[in-house]
């Protein structure tokens, strides 16, 4: 007869994690020497190497990483903090309440229509963030296409998601792009302003009548780079409709190299020339000054040759 298990469910273990503020602008090693100013070099540097140290939230174990006034030092006595690692996506910075993640093309943000099985980044961060502890969230505050590349800002705390959703446009200071788009922009610089509304071939459309029930949408535009079939071009805005820049090109009539949605063509590169290089904003909760830069793909620029 079988007997009845004595086991009971294991409890998650709960590292002992303590944070400090960094007082002044230091390699990581020389950071945690002056927070930890009992242990000895040759423990600081084990615990270096098995990535017991974060800087505000992210795991490294580059003793020479810049760390700055007002960091916060996460370390680990118990063990290793889990290293982020996805080939479709990068953690670029986490703290307790946001993360901005750096996406590459193909990933879808979230869920859409059928696509419930996809992997997206809401479901590759949740996963993430439940490793150290079953009650964390994550909530995603805006998006970018599947084949769009680059920065994006993620909610941690419900806190932190309302603020970011009901004041997006005074904590959001700016927001840019950069694009390789076919022909030649007969302007250096201008703006693009007009009404987007979806229709019902799961396409955006644009229409300057402001009663055609679609939304104000615009976006500043301004010339990096001209080469004989295509322009390199900086795009920033504020708030953002679905496809709001691809539709925006197509209007100019210069629409982003590999999208064939909105009237580009395939290129040699595979995918759409669109990538999020620049992200600022205060921080939800603490009001601190936020910027982040990623770099425009190098294959971008191999279309301009």
């Amino acid at each position: 007869m079988r007997q009845p298990s004595n086991n009971k469910p294991r409890r998650r273990r709960v590292d002992n994690i303590q944070k400090f503020t960094v007082k002044a602008d230091a390699p990581l090693l020389e950071a945690v020497a002056a927070v930890l100013k009992d242990h000895k070099p040759t423990k600081l540097k084990s615990m270096l190497r098995h990535h017991q140290f974060a800087v505000n939230g992210t795991p490294s174990s580059q003793f020479d990483r810049p760390v700055n006034a007002g960091d916060e030092l996460w370390v680990n006595f118990d063990g290793s903090f889990h290293v982020f690692t996805h080939p479709k996506l990068k953690l670029v910075y986490e703290d307790e309440d946001i993360m901005v993640v750096d996406k590459a093309y193909g990933m879808l943000s979230t869920a859409a229509g059928n696509n419930i099985k996809d992997e997206t980044v809401y479901n590759v961060l949740r996963k993430y963030v439940k490793l150290r502890s079953e009650h964390a969230r994550v909530y995603m505050v805006h998006r970018l296409d599947r084949d769009t590349s680059g920065l994006m800002l993620v909610a941690r705390t419900a806190k932190a998601r309302e603020r970011l959703l009901t004041q997006w446009a005074t904590i959001v200071s700016e927001r840019k792009y950069e694009a390789i788009v076919e022909g030649n922009i007969e302007q250096d610089m201008g703006l693009v302003q007009n009404y987007l509304k979806d229709a019902d071939n799961y396409e955006v459309i644009s229409t300057d009548d402001p009663k055609d029930g679609g939304e104000l949408a615009k976006t500043r535009y301004k010339v990096i780079e001209r080469s004989p079939r295509f322009t390199r071009v900086e795009l920033s805005m504020r708030h953002g409709h679905k496809n709001q820049l691809r539709v925006h090109m197509k209007d100019l009539g210069c629409p982003i190299s590999g999208d064939r949605k909105y009237g580009g063509r395939a290129n040699g590169i595979h995918r759409l020339a669109l990538h999020a290089t620049r992200l600022c904003f205060e921080h939800p909760i603490t009001g601190k000054k936020m910027e982040f830069e990623s770099p425009i793909p190098a294959n971008f620029l191999t279309l301009l040759r």
